[in-house]
Protein backbone atom coordinates (compact mmCIF):
# COMPACT_ATOMS: atom_id res chain seq x y z
CA UNK A 1 0.00 0.00 0.00
CA UNK A 2 1.59 3.35 -1.22
CA UNK A 3 1.80 6.12 1.70
CA UNK A 4 -0.83 8.83 2.30
CA UNK A 5 -0.16 12.71 2.44
CA UNK A 6 1.96 14.62 0.01
CA UNK A 7 5.76 14.07 -0.31
CA UNK A 8 8.89 15.62 2.08
CA UNK A 9 9.52 19.25 0.57
CA UNK A 10 13.11 18.44 1.85
CA UNK A 11 14.29 15.19 -0.12
CA UNK A 12 17.45 14.18 0.01
CA UNK A 13 19.27 16.20 -2.60
CA UNK A 14 17.77 19.12 -0.67
CA UNK A 15 18.83 17.87 2.62
CA UNK A 16 22.40 17.57 1.47
CA UNK A 17 22.62 20.73 -0.32
CA UNK A 18 21.39 22.32 3.01
CA UNK A 19 23.91 20.64 5.01
CA UNK A 20 26.87 21.74 2.30
CA UNK A 21 25.63 25.48 2.45
CA UNK A 22 25.78 24.72 6.63
CA UNK A 23 28.98 23.79 6.68
CA UNK A 24 30.84 26.70 4.96
CA UNK A 25 29.13 29.19 7.35
CA UNK A 26 26.10 30.52 5.97
CA UNK A 27 22.51 30.70 8.37
CA UNK A 28 19.65 28.38 7.89
CA UNK A 29 17.60 31.56 6.23
CA UNK A 30 20.55 31.69 3.52
CA UNK A 31 20.27 27.26 3.09
CA UNK A 32 16.54 27.40 2.95
CA UNK A 33 16.35 30.20 0.26
CA UNK A 34 18.97 28.25 -1.68
CA UNK A 35 16.59 25.64 -1.50
CA UNK A 36 13.45 26.78 -2.19
CA UNK A 37 11.53 26.28 0.83
CA UNK A 38 11.08 28.77 4.51
CA UNK A 39 13.63 28.31 7.31
CA UNK A 40 10.57 26.84 8.95
CA UNK A 41 10.82 23.84 6.69
CA UNK A 42 14.19 23.14 8.11
CA UNK A 43 13.33 23.16 12.13
CA UNK A 44 10.37 21.00 11.24
CA UNK A 45 12.30 18.41 9.27
CA UNK A 46 14.56 18.43 11.54
CA UNK A 47 12.07 17.92 14.61
CA UNK A 48 10.60 14.83 12.72
CA UNK A 49 14.02 13.48 11.57
CA UNK A 50 16.65 13.40 14.70
CA UNK A 51 19.26 12.33 12.60
CA UNK A 52 18.62 15.40 10.23
CA UNK A 53 18.73 17.29 13.18
CA UNK A 54 21.87 15.83 13.92
CA UNK A 55 23.26 16.28 10.91
CA UNK A 56 22.40 20.40 10.86
CA UNK A 57 24.05 20.57 13.95
CA UNK A 58 27.42 19.20 13.08
CA UNK A 59 27.33 21.01 9.75
CA UNK A 60 26.98 24.36 11.69
CA UNK A 61 29.03 23.34 13.85
CA UNK A 62 32.09 22.56 11.36
CA UNK A 63 31.20 26.08 10.24
CA UNK A 64 31.88 27.89 14.12
CA UNK A 65 35.04 25.69 14.49
CA UNK A 66 36.83 26.39 10.89
CA UNK A 67 35.89 30.02 11.91
CA UNK A 68 37.90 29.92 15.02
CA UNK A 69 40.73 28.15 13.55
CA UNK A 70 41.14 31.25 11.00
CA UNK A 71 40.85 33.64 13.93
CA UNK A 72 43.44 31.58 15.94
CA UNK A 73 46.06 31.80 12.97
CA UNK A 74 45.57 35.27 12.29
CA UNK A 75 45.30 36.15 16.10
CA UNK A 76 48.81 34.19 16.57
CA UNK A 77 50.59 37.04 13.78
CA UNK A 78 51.07 40.38 16.30
CA UNK A 79 49.55 42.75 13.42
CA UNK A 80 45.92 40.80 13.80
CA UNK A 81 45.68 41.10 17.81
CA UNK A 82 41.99 42.27 16.69
CA UNK A 83 41.37 38.79 16.03
CA UNK A 84 42.26 38.01 19.50
CA UNK A 85 40.15 40.84 20.78
CA UNK A 86 37.33 39.98 18.79
CA UNK A 87 37.43 36.24 20.31
CA UNK A 88 37.46 37.18 23.75
CA UNK A 89 35.16 39.39 23.34
CA UNK A 90 32.39 37.06 22.18
CA UNK A 91 33.81 34.16 24.19
CA UNK A 92 33.07 35.93 27.35
CA UNK A 93 31.25 38.51 26.55
CA UNK A 94 31.06 39.77 30.43
CA UNK A 95 34.38 40.01 30.85
CA UNK A 96 35.91 41.75 27.59
CA UNK A 97 33.06 42.95 25.83
CA UNK A 98 32.12 46.58 25.39
CA UNK A 99 28.98 48.18 27.24
CA UNK A 100 27.43 51.30 25.91
CA UNK A 101 27.01 54.24 28.31
CA UNK A 102 23.65 53.16 29.38
CA UNK A 103 24.39 49.58 30.61
CA UNK A 104 24.35 48.68 34.31
CA UNK A 105 26.16 45.41 35.78
CA UNK A 106 24.94 43.27 37.89
CA UNK A 107 27.14 44.30 40.27
CA UNK A 108 26.19 47.75 39.95
CA UNK A 109 23.03 46.72 40.59
CA UNK A 110 24.04 45.09 43.89
CA UNK A 111 25.76 48.01 45.57
CA UNK A 112 22.27 50.00 44.17
CA UNK A 113 20.18 47.66 46.76
CA UNK A 114 23.08 47.86 49.43
CA UNK A 115 22.74 51.14 49.21
CA UNK A 116 18.92 51.05 48.95
CA UNK A 117 18.70 49.34 51.83
CA UNK A 118 21.33 51.64 53.80
CA UNK A 119 19.03 54.57 53.35
CA UNK A 120 15.65 52.46 54.69
CA UNK A 121 17.41 51.80 57.71
CA UNK A 122 18.44 55.01 57.94
CA UNK A 123 14.88 56.44 57.11
CA UNK A 124 12.65 54.44 58.33
CA UNK A 125 12.81 54.30 61.96
CA UNK A 126 10.39 51.67 63.37
CA UNK A 127 11.55 48.45 62.91
CA UNK A 128 8.65 46.70 61.77
CA UNK A 129 7.89 48.96 59.44
CA UNK A 130 11.02 48.50 57.07
CA UNK A 131 11.44 44.71 58.04
CA UNK A 132 9.58 43.53 55.00
CA UNK A 133 10.82 46.10 52.58
CA UNK A 134 14.46 45.01 54.23
CA UNK A 135 13.01 41.08 53.34
CA UNK A 136 12.09 41.87 50.07
CA UNK A 137 15.66 43.68 49.57
CA UNK A 138 17.28 40.55 50.64
CA UNK A 139 15.48 38.60 48.39
CA UNK A 140 16.26 40.64 45.28
CA UNK A 141 20.18 40.18 46.40
CA UNK A 142 19.55 36.78 46.45
CA UNK A 143 18.42 36.04 43.45
CA UNK A 144 20.89 38.63 41.47
CA UNK A 145 23.44 36.24 43.51
CA UNK A 146 22.09 33.15 41.99
CA UNK A 147 21.87 34.70 38.84
CA UNK A 148 25.64 35.82 38.70
CA UNK A 149 26.26 32.51 40.12
CA UNK A 150 24.63 30.97 36.62
CA UNK A 151 26.33 33.32 34.33
CA UNK A 152 29.59 32.44 35.76
CA UNK A 153 29.03 29.22 35.05
CA UNK A 154 27.81 29.16 31.40
CA UNK A 155 30.65 31.23 31.14
CA UNK A 156 32.55 28.35 31.74
CA UNK A 157 30.90 26.33 29.10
Amino acid sequence: MAKCGRPPVLDEIKRSQILAILAVGCSRRIAASVVGCAPSTIRYTAERDPEFAKQLGHAEHTAEVNYLKHIQQAARKEQYWRAAAWALERKNPRDFARRGPDVITLDQIASLLAQFTEIIVEEVPVARYRKNILKRFASLTANLQRSTQKEAVNDEH
